[in-house]
């Protein structure tokens, strides 16, 4: 078997293991492809939702008796624990593989070793790196490692970086095509945070709509002052939601917030300062692994002050606002130089109808 084969498998297993996206997480996204002993390609499989089964048992089912002696080629090590599903390492031994590659070391304390598991079963198995599979697996190792959601910032602007005119009218700047690509994501991911002031200018629903929805994503706002009021949309209970609010509420919020609550609305307490980490950290603890954000550029201002940004996704569209007091992608971030500012990099750009697609990873995401 070459090593050109091995690579094709891996390429085709991260290709496969993004179909998990918004079924999987928590777990991670992973996928398996295993190789007759013979080179060809036996079966395949991808870890499609959280208590299924794993990439490794589904692929394992499609080989059926072509597995043993075989090669299974995947995209995370294989894990070591039972949770409600088994282990992955006994499944690959029991089905008789004689080889295991593998592209990530898992980083969770609670399911790794399986690579240890399947050399003490007298497997031979070899770590591969793979930047695909690297990059697959970036959500993941953040949440295991950092306590913290991956972060997903959006948004739409012009040729010259305007998300919205000086008197607030951004719609539509992109195009139908790129505002269903950002519907198919609300549909994937956990949770959606805006700013307060993007509930008070534009009313948002920040549900997912027209597309398959793989879950029903939480909505959250930075509201330091609860002033969300009681009947906007983002409270009309088709999805849960949550404010994160100051500790020290004047009277007038403690009031709003009480009317919020009565309506099932549930609050967080930011951070000294206003910090978004400890409710983050918090929303993490109860199922949050990934998290998109939609909202003016304060927000995202202050998720970059606080290196909680991962990527962004950025949407241009094909116009010049040229308007000197038009709104921006992100602000709150005075800079002397730009030897202060770090350099993060562009992962794709591809065209969703008439708009072109960024996106942008940054530095430390």
């Amino acid at each position: 078997m070459t090593g050109e084969s091995i690579t094709r498998a891996m390429d085709r297993a991260v290709r496969i293991a993004c179909r998990g996206h918004g079924g999987a997480e928590p777990n991670p996204m992973v996928g398996c492809v295993v190789l007759a002993a013979d080179g060809t390609q036996a079966g395949e499989g991808f870890h499609a939702r959280c208590g299924g089964p794993h990439a490794e048992v589904e692929a394992l089912r499609a080989a059926g008796r072509r597995a043993r002696g075989g090669t299974a080629v995947v995209t995370l090590e294989p894990c070591a624990h039972r949770g409600r599903t088994g282990p992955c390492a006994e499944a690959l031994v029991d089905a008789g593989v004689a080889r295991v590659v593998y592209a990530v070391e898992d980083p969770n304390p609670v399911a790794c070793g399986g690579a240890q598991r399947l050399r003490e079963a007298g497997v031979e198995t070899v770590r591969l790196p793979h930047p695909g599979a690297a990059e697959l697996a970036r959500p993941f190792v953040k949440r295991v490692t950092t306590g913290l959601p991956w972060i997903s910032a959006k948004w739409a602007q012009s040729l010259d970086g305007a998300i919205a005119l000086a008197s607030g009218e951004s719609r539509w700047l992109s195009g139908t095509r790129s505002r269903a690509l950002v519907h198919r994501e609300r549909g994937r991911v956990d949770a959606i945070l805006t700013g307060i002031g993007t509930v008070l200018a534009d009313d948002p629903q920040l549900t997912a709509r027209g597309v398959r929805l793989h879950r029903v994503a939480r909505r959250i706002v930075f509201d330091p002052e609860a002033a969300t009021p009681p009947d906007a949309r983002v409270c009309d209970g088709t999805a849960p939601t949550t404010l994160l609010v100051a500790h020290d509420l004047a009277a007038a919020g403690r009031t709003r917030l009480a009317m919020l609550e009565a309506r099932g609305v549930r609050a967080l307490p930011l951070g000294p300062g206003l910090s978004i980490r400890e409710p983050l950290l918090a929303l993490a603890r109860d199922g949050v692994a990934t998290m998109l954000v939609e909202s003016g550029g304060g927000l995202v201002g202050r998720l970059l002050a606080e290196s909680l940004l991962d990527e962004a996704w950025v949407f241009v569209a094909p116009l010049v606002v040229g308007d000197d007091a038009a709104m921006r992608g992100a602000r709150g971030l005075p800079r002397a130089t730009l030897a202060e500012i770090s350099r993060g990099s562009i992962q794709s750009v591809r065209m969703r109808g008439r708009d072109a697609l960024i996106h942008y990873r940054f530095a430390g995401g």
